[in-house]
């Protein structure tokens, strides 16, 4: 990119770098400490196509002039950069605002100028709080020590920026940071790709230049705090929920100070513009097209502050298996409270009335016929999900069928087709939108619905407890991979339900007993519809193990008193499993 340079309002050049669509509108992107323009080299690539894009290298860094007095790097000076750049290079248009750290608390003393708004058509900030609502925030809450969480996050706060304090020590911390820029960077960015941390070749000189802005600002901070900054500009928070300096709570008086707030939480550290570049420009280009005139996506819905919503309203879930019994039930009560249904079954004459069922409820649903355990099925399936509505936020993979009989007493292709659609569907339904949940990057929840079977051993239920018992260890191993990316996982394990699994189940059994099959296929009918233990119940468990990130819930009295022998004493259960039933 060529360099360009606009002189600010006290004579500093400011070097500035333009790239992507010049008939596009215009987004800015300021970085912080102690970064340059670079910051922004995963970011820039994904909006180049629909955007204008203007970067620019703050005072202190990269190829921008640097000030020697402290006093030239307060807020307001970075501010003042911030006009002299747009009006220079957009004269007369109204720009969008990506901001990262201080570049964000910078632009924040910008919004609060009087004509912020004829200039800025929206402001996405990034870990970087407005100063005065920050230090409003801290010492409102320390001075009332009677609210004890209210105390205790004002605390919190303020011990996860002291750091700040030894920043401001003149002479001491530029030649500390000088020799130290690198490792502290290294530190900093654990846990993200080498590939993604983006530093300028000037990288330890603006490191230790970046200190002036620790001293003209922290302590000033501490000793003010303006009563009167009142943002009209469209605000969308980037609320880095791993964050080890700027924390989540310290955004929760915003909503005071700002007309028109959007709030998404991701699970990222202090620098997502490396980590999650993609969520970032995602952010940035959604709420630009809606304060542009296009309606709010789901998305953008969800993140809007204050707006009335059901407690799932504005998510997409998908439902396998939503033809009938625990997955129809699954699917209409996610619909009650408010969400948008993505619902399959190999059945489709279910499948269109479970449909039907949710649209009766004044929601929407959007049927698929489709058998899980055919893997490109499923894949094309996800395909065309995600290309007309978007990733689903909740995955509950549900479908599954029965078979009953010892080992020996089940053909092969029987027991291959148990473990095809019951741990086959749910690995196939995992592999499609797992991948998409996490290049997504904003979390979600996924649900596999095992069965009290994947502990409690039957030598008459052998391939349909191998089934569970392997969706069961499936399920506890992707959880632990995808907790990082702030995806939930929850393993279902119902015990007895009175759905229609054990008329469709196939029967099993040794020559001379064969003729037993259809008296012991009613009785255990009629002891499932004399149990009472409706699929509805099930389905209220699913939400609830959602909205509180349960990793594993069984269902029913029976599930959770095998699932405690199991864990107690597990030989119990194995003694038991020598029992027949057929």
């Amino acid at each position: 990119m060529p360099t360009r340079y606009v002189d600010s309002k006290d004579g500093t050049r400011i070097a500035v770098y333009e790239e992507g669509n010049p008939d596009g509108p215009t987004v800015v992107l300021v970085h912080g400490w102690p970064d340059s323009h670079v910051l922004w080299d995963g970011v820039a690539p994904l909006l180049a196509e629909e955007f204008r894009i203007i970067r620019y290298d703050n005072r202190g860094a990269g190829a921008s002039g640097a000030p020697a007095p402290a006093s030239s790097y307060v807020m307001a000076s970075f501010a003042d950069d911030f006009a002299a750049v747009i009006a220079e290079l957009s004269p007369g248009e109204r720009v969008h605002v990506l901001a990262h750290d201080w570049g964000s608390a910078g632009m924040w003393e910008y919004l609060g100028r009087p004509d912020a708004a004829d200039r800025v058509a929206s402001f996405t900030s990034v870990s970087g709080p407005c100063a005065d609502h920050f230090s409003r925030y801290v010492r409102d809450g320390l001075k009332r020590p009677y609210r004890p969480k209210r105390f205790s996050h004002a605390l919190s706060q303020a011990a996860h920026l002291s750091y700040m304090a030894g920043f401001s020590v003149p002479v001491v911390a530029p030649a500390l940071m000088k020799v130290g820029a690198k490792r502290l960077r290294s530190l900093m960015t654990r846990g993200i790709p080498a590939e993604r941390v983006h530093d300028g070749d000037t990288y330890v000189t603006d490191a230790a230049n970046g200190m002036k802005i620790y001293r003209a600002n922290f302590f000033r901070s501490l000793r003010r705090a303006r009563t009167d900054r009142y943002i009209d500009v469209p605000v969308q928070l980037i609320v880095n929920l791993d964050d080890p300096y700027v924390r989540p709570y310290v955004y929760r008086d915003t909503p005071r100070w700002v007309s028109r707030l959007w709030r998404r939480e991701i699970r990222a550290g202090h620098w997502s513009p490396f980590s999650h570049p993609q969520v970032l420009a995602t952010a940035v280009r959604e709420l630009a097209e809606h304060v542009g005139g296009a309606p709010a996506g789901r998305a953008l819905l969800r993140a809007e502050v204050n707006r009335a919503r059901r407690e799932f309203g504005d998510l997409l879930v998908s439902v396998t298996g939503a033809g009938s019994g625990i997955g129809r039930e699954t699917a209409l009560a996610f619909a009650r409270e408010g969400a948008e249904l993505i619902v399959s079954d190999i059945d489709e004459v279910g499948l269109k009335e479970t449909a039907g069922r949710i649209a009766a409820l004044g929601a929407v649903a959007h049927p698929y016929p489709l058998d899980v355990a055919d893997r490109e099925a499923v894949e094309r399936f996800a395909d065309e999900v995600c290309a007309a509505h978007g990733v689903p936020d909740i995955v509950v993979n549900n479908a599954g069928i029965g078979v009953a009989g010892a080992f020996l007493d089940t053909p092969a292709e029987q027991f291959d087709k148990v473990l095809d659609v019951n741990l086959g569907g749910v690995v196939n339904g995992c592999r499609a939108f797992a991948r998409r949940l996490v290049d997504r990057g904003t979390g979600g929840h996924i649900v596999n619905v095992a069965s009290m079977a994947a502990y409690a051993p039957l030598q008459s239920l052998n391939a349909y407890c191998t089934s569970k018992a392997a969706v069961y260890m499936f399920s506890d191993c992707l959880r632990a991979e995808l907790d990082s990316a702030g995806i939930g996982l929850t393993t279902i394990c119902p015990g007895v339900v009175n759905t229609n699994i054990v008329s469709a189940t196939n029967f099993h059994a040794p020559d001379g007993k064969r003729a037993a099959v259809p008296g012991r296929r009613a009785q255990l009918e009629k002891m499932f519809e004399l149990r009472r233990y409706t699929p509805d119940k099930v389905a209220k468990a699913i939400v609830s193990a959602v909205r509180k990130n349960k990793p594993i819930r069984p269902v029913t009295p029976e599930a959770y008193l095998l699932y405690g022998t199991s864990r107690i004493a597990p030989q119990a259960l194995r003694s038991t499993a020598r029992g027949k039933v057929l």
